[in-house]
């Protein structure tokens, strides 16, 4: 499966090959184009398990099919004989162990009376009560104190499992080939109105591809024109339409003004 999908949040070009009996997508993601003018989608294959994506002409991704896809086994695998040590040491920082809170830390409160408050002079003690100032947070409160972290002598880094050959893994040179490519297959989920999907291409031919591209991307300019004629024909129509309403509007009010003239002469 190859072409664009652009629907919602995705936005991507899809490379699905199936091998086995297994679809595997591209695990790269290629950005296509999503404006409203016609675009042309290349996918070259060749025997040597390189492949290009191409869009408008331009290569947008290439590589190795071994290397992009999951078809095969990973080369080697962690070995399930190793495992990180019980002693292994993987904090980076410790508590400094020579630290000591500083002396009357604790004593400090998290919260105090605002001491800019003062009782309001229409307080009344009889019938409000003892007035209490209000309570707000201490700015010389600094929290629990946590001792500072220093690098830890006996750290040893980060814990990396030794990888041994996959005894699964294999190599196949024929990924890139198919019994036939006599049959083009078209699946279309369309969520925009208007669009047009046409002129599907198989070859073993990479200049022909290029040069068929080269004569549907030529249309664009044209259909730009066509695009950028037709926004001008509609702001002038908009324009127009805007004008002869307030035209209508200024006959309606001088019409207004002389009818009530004519009645204050009466």
């Amino acid at each position: 499966m190859f072409g664009p999908d652009v629907c919602g949040g995705t936005k991507r070009v899809h490379v699905i090959f199936n091998y086995k009996g297994n679809n595997h997508l591209i695990n790269k993601n290629i950005v296509p184009e999503t404006d409203t003018y016609s675009h042309v989608y290349t996918l070259i294959v060749r025997p040597d398990q390189t492949y290009s994506v191409l869009i408008d002409n331009n290569e947008k991704q290439s590589g190795n099919l071994v290397e992009d896809w999951d078809f095969l086994p990973p080369k080697t695998i962690k070995d399930p004989t190793k495992s990180k040590p019980s002693d292994w040491v993987d904090e980076a920082k410790i508590p400094d162990p020579e630290a000591v809170k500083p002396e009357g830390w604790d004593d400090i409160p998290e919260y105090i009376t605002d001491p800019s408050a003062s009782i309001p002079e229409d307080w009344d003690t009889d019938l409000d009560g003892d007035w209490e100032a209000p309570i707000i947070p201490n700015p010389d409160f600094q929290g629990e104190w946590k001792a500072p972290l220093i690098p830890n002598p006996a750290y040893k880094g980060p814990w990396i499992h030794p990888e041994i050959p996959n005894p699964d893994y294999y190599e196949d040179s024929n990924i890139y080939s198919y019994p036939s490519h006599a049959f083009l297959g078209i699946e279309i989920w369309q969520v925009t109105a208007g669009s047009i999907f046409d002129n599907f291409l198989v070859t073993n031919d990479v200049e022909l591809a290029k040069k068929e591209a080269t004569r549907v991307i030529g249309r664009v300019a044209a259909e730009k024109a066509a695009s950028e004629a037709a926004e001008s024909a509609k702001r002038e129509a908009e324009e127009a339409e805007r004008k002869r309403l307030e035209e209508e509007l200024e006959d309606e009010e001088e019409e207004d003004a002389h009818a009530g003239h004519s009645h204050d002469e009466l």
